[in-house]
């Protein structure tokens, strides 16, 4: 094991990624943790979904620091606003969607690696604004997805009207 030192990170530090049409800070990354976990912030515009998927390898918890999101993990579904605590267990497919304007979510994964997905799949940024919208190409995302124990099994929900 390694040893491990505190990390101290202030709310707009981090390594930014334009991910999926979103923000994603890596607050605390795995090689911090000895790959015990990652800890990311994202911010993301109203109807922002990934694709229904499921991981292999890792476990997430979600905490809502601002916003209105609706989730959906197996057999549960709900709309949760800020402070409240969402556990995905490995294993299960599940996705969510952005239902305000914006939202911030805290994730923790455990065990870490989650931050290499994100650098595989998005762009680095200097600046942590949200991204323009883009097309995205599912199929990329579905082969990044399976190189790290994350299996797309079907879209993103479509946008909400209201």
């Amino acid at each position: 094991m390694t040893l491990q030192v505190p990390t101290l990170v202030g709310r707009d530090e981090g390594e930014h990624f334009h991910f999926l049409n979103i923000l994603y800070t890596a607050k605390i990354n795995s090689d911090q943790t000895d790959g015990s976990l990652t800890v990311m912030e994202f911010l993301g515009y109203k109807n922002f979904a990934p694709p229904l998927h499921r991981h292999d390898a890792e476990d997430e918890l979600l905490y809502v620091l601002d916003g209105e999101v609706w989730f959906s993990c197996g057999e549960v579904e709900a709309v949760q606003s800020t402070g409240a605590m969402v556990w995905l267990p490995r294993g299960l497919a599940h996705t969510f969607q952005i239902r305000s304007e914006t939202a911030r979510v805290l994730q923790v994964s455990c065990p870490g690696q989650f931050e290499r997905f994100v650098a595989a799949l998005g762009r680095p940024t200097d600046e942590p604004v949200l991204p323009i919208p883009e097309e995205i190409d599912p199929a990329h995302v579905a082969q990044v997805c399976s190189e790290f124990s994350i299996q797309v099994l079907g879209p993103p929900p479509p946008p909400v009207t209201h």
